[in-house]
């Protein structure tokens, strides 16, 4: 039997959560959801997961059927219980997209883009001051930092401070966090006529909290390499990790 990531522990109190989502329960659920971590953590493909989980097709669509209803999304939401938003930590990091992940059907948007890298997305993510993640996004690999924080800063509730690094450096981001009533800790660019006189460095040093935070989300192979040919797909398997981190606090 592959070895599980859940203990009892964590599956009765992960169970309690999906239960409150309308996932259906039926004798074989904690497998499915054992095999979709599975498949998250190893990164093989669907066909590939071992029998124990059950037949990989019924583990696919119930993933997929998830996905669709938005679960995993709504799973990540309910875990982010109580962060410490005094200080919140922006950034972004490329994922190689395997070319299984290309030509998906439908012609729709997927958010694989080019960049120097070749075929990639783009994870958006924010953490509070612990380093847990608090909000994400997907682009493309083409699309910068600073054109998907707008959008990031979006889902970050009220926050104290708003700390990243010099690719965030913009009026127009400044004045979306200010106008949230947040602090701005954001270095300017070398050619900048205001400088960064008064720049709080000590705090901007903590960074490293969310390079951690993605750290950890790349121990999870499917996410480190994107598979998934849908965007929502890839989208929802992001949540879930971010969820598995949230799930033991």
């Amino acid at each position: 039997m592959p070895r599980h990531m859940l203990s009892d522990e964590l599956w009765t109190k992960l169970l309690k959560i999906l239960l409150q989502l309308n996932v259906y329960f039926n004798r074989g659920l904690r497998e499915t959801i054992e095999g979709i971590l599975y498949r998250i953590r190893t990164g093989v493909p669907w066909r590939d997961l071992p029998a124990d989980f059950g037949k990989w097709n019924s583990v696919y669509k119930r993933f997929n059927t998830w996905s669709r209803k938005g679960v995993w999304s709504r799973l990540f939401d309910t875990l982010v219980a109580d962060p410490d938003l005094e200080w919140v930590f922006m950034d972004g990091t490329y994922v190689n997209a395997h070319q299984h992940s290309a030509g998906a059907a439908g012609g729709g948007a997927e958010n694989i883009g080019k960049s120097r890298a070749g075929n990639t997305s783009k994870i958006h993510l924010a953490v509070d001051a612990y380093g847990f993640p608090n909000a994400f996004t997907i682009s493309g690999g083409e699309i910068n930092d600073c054109t998907a924080a707008q959008d990031l800063i979006k889902k970050v509730p009220e926050a104290g401070t708003i700390i990243a690094d010099k690719g965030y450096d913009s009026e127009q981001l400044r004045v979306q966090i200010e106008a949230k009533g947040m602090k701005v800790v954001i270095p300017r660019k070398k050619n900048s006529k205001r400088g960064n006189e008064g720049l709080d460095w000590h705090l901007y040093k903590y960074r490293h909290l969310v390079e951690n935070a993605f750290a950890r989300l790349k121990h999870f192979r499917a996410i480190a390499t994107r598979y998934d040919k849908l965007g929502r797909n890839y989208e929802s398997i992001v949540a879930l990790a971010c969820a598995f981190i949230w799930l033991p606090m």
